[in-house]
Parts: structure tokens; sequence; C-alpha cells
């Protein structure tokens, strides 16, 4: 079969590559229906991050279930599956108060840019929808793999509750969706930082209440202003430069809560100035599978739509578009079908 290879800085190739197989009984083989590509792809993509040989790309999927291991009992051939980036067995002492995202067995995915994949640890990495959903919600179950996932992560991380003030700081498909999740959550008021028109439109759709342009000082002093000088109850850093983390710990109240999903580059925290803030921080690697059931269950019954985020629908042989389309800012989030 033919999948997605990065060869080096804005080098991504759809080329031949290996058919997975099953390698440990508790695999599974998916046909995948969608995959996209990720903010976080983009990092190795514009050379940020170092790969020192050609890599397989991609960990967002969902599909069909074509093979299963002989210790796979949960999931069966033929059902539609949505799984997280990151494998876990949902049993370990890490799975079990809800951070799979760190299982003791935890695999990366990485080969999900291709028509078929291998999901190890399949029982506690997949869910499987009632029955094949309809064409129309690929795109939103797709999201829920990780780009929503991670959204309602940051929501949940900076406790978000009915009646708080949150900003999102970030405009990119996780921020979008963090908005998204963060009405769902009952923020009264939702402030997204962006500069870029299309977004802020997005932003607003999906429940921000308040758009903020401004950046670095400007920023700040703006999101103190409209919140009289407290902060903001929480805060959904949703970037991961060194810019934007030091931009939301600044707009977090005093005892406020502040979530970080970005991938971090170049972050570095000041002790003195995190020992003073009194905010309480929680982030990292979204554990996906712990909201993936709730996820699918408020996309299929039509209570939340977060397809919208895929402004770029090609084929997942011109993948290399999406890279550059996204790289670019031309598109928001790209989605592939093989």
């Amino acid at each position: 079969m033919k999948g997605t290879v990065l060869y080096g800085p804005g080098d991504i190739r759809f080329e031949d590559v290996p058919e997975p197989k099953i390698e440990k009984p508790t695999d599974a083989i998916i046909r995948i229906a969608a995959t996209c590509v990720c903010g976080s792809d983009l990092w190795p993509y514009r050379g940020i991050s170092q790969n020192s040989q050609p890599t397989r790309m991609g960990h967002e999927y969902c599909g069909y279930v074509e093979e299963v291991g002989g210790a796979v009992t949960a999931i069966k051939k033929g059902q539609f599956v949505v799984g997280s980036f990151a494998t876990s067995d949902n049993t370990c002492p890490t799975c079990s108060i809800g951070y799979q995202s760190s299982c003791m067995q935890r695999e990366f995915v990485g080969q999900a840019q291709s028509p078929y994949l291998r999901v190890a640890h399949a029982d506690g990495t997949l869910v499987a929808t009632r029955e094949a959903p309809d064409a129309s919600m690929v795109p939103s179950l797709l999201a829920s793999s990780d780009v929503l996932g991670t959204g309602w992560y940051a929501a949940d991380a900076a406790k978000v509750k009915p009646g708080v003030t949150a900003v999102v700081v970030g405009d990119g498909a996780v921020g979008l969706l963090a908005a998204l999740s963060a009405k769902q959550m009952g923020a009264e008021r939702i402030i997204v930082m962006s500069r870029n028109p299309a977004r802020q439109k997005l932003a607003r759709t999906f429940g921000a209440t308040d758009i903020v342009a401004e950046r670095g000082e400007e920023g700040v002093a703006k999101i103190l202003e409209m919140t009289r000088g407290i902060g903001a109850d929480s805060v959904l850093e949703c970037v991961g430069t060194g810019e934007s983390m030091e931009q939301a710990m600044r707009v977090t109240r005093k005892g406020g809560h502040m979530s970080f999903v970005g991938v971090p580059h170049g972050v570095e925290i000041e002790g003195q100035s995190l020992f003073f803030s009194h905010i309480h921080l929680e982030g990292g690697p979204a554990p996906v599978r712990r909201y993936l059931p709730n996820l699918i269950d408020l996309i299929l019954e039509q209570k939340i739509d977060p397809s919208a985020v895929f402004d770029l629908v090609i084929p997942l042989e011109k993948v290399a578009e999406g890279y550059k389309a996204m790289d670019e800012r031309r598109a928001i989030k790209a989605l592939m079908q093989p």
C-alpha cells in the first residue's frame, strides 16, 4: 500500500510502505475511513522538531475493523471504531485514574495517514460505535480521536464549569474546539485570542463570546481590562510556544486554573512567577480515551458538531497539499480520505 512519509522539512511523500499485520494478539487492523493532518505534525514538517530518518506520519483516525488478534475480545471485525493517538490497555494503574495517554504500556500511533493501520492494545484503545455511522458523521468522529478530545481535555483540566470566564489561547483546531468544549461545559464568557478573521468567525460559531486580537503585553492588558483586573477563572493554552504559555499564565486569576495542551517548544516556566501566581496547572498529552465514549455519543446524538474545523478535504494521495495548506495557514485542518 501507499502511506505518508516525512523525509525532511517540507518534504512529504505518499509512497509505497509495508501493509500492517497483526504483530501481537492484542492488535487490531483498521481500514481507515478518514485521517487528517494535526497541528503537531507541522513541528517536524517545519524542521522545528528534527527527524533523523524518513518517518511515517499520522495519529488521528477512525475506520472499520478488518482483523483482530487472538486476545482481542471487546472489538470485533466489521465494527466502526475511533481510537486515540496514544494506545492504552485501559486497565493499568495510570489508566484507572483516567490518564490513558500515559498508560504503562503506551505506544504512540504514528502511521495513520495511510489506508490501513495497526492499533496496539485494541480493546483498551478503540471505542466502537453502536452501528456504522452515516458518512456525514465521519469528520466529526475523526475529530474526536485527537483534536476534539484534546480541546475537551483543555476545558476539563482548566476546570471550566457553569458561570466561569474562560480564555482560549490559540485559534488552531484545538483552540477552536476548546472553545466548543468550554461552551458545552457551561462557561458564561469565552474569550478566544485570535488574529485570523476566518478563525474568529468559526470561534464565535463554536461559542466564543469575545475575540481578542492583541498578543504579548497588549493581549495580557486587554484580557485584564475585560476581567476588571482579576484575570480569567479558566485559561486554556492550546499552542505550545513560550509566548503563548507566558500569556496564558499572566491572564489566569489568582487561584484560577490553567491547562496546557499544546506540544511545548521553547517553553520555560520561571519558578518565582509560578510560585506567587497561585494558579493550578494541568496539561500534557490529552487522555482522549477517557472522553471518547461521551464525545462519540454527543456527536451521534447531534449535540455537538466539530466537523467545521476541517476546511480542506482532499484524497489521501494529495496529503502533501494538506501539509502545505496548513503550514501556510490557508487551512485550519486538512482531512484526507483513502
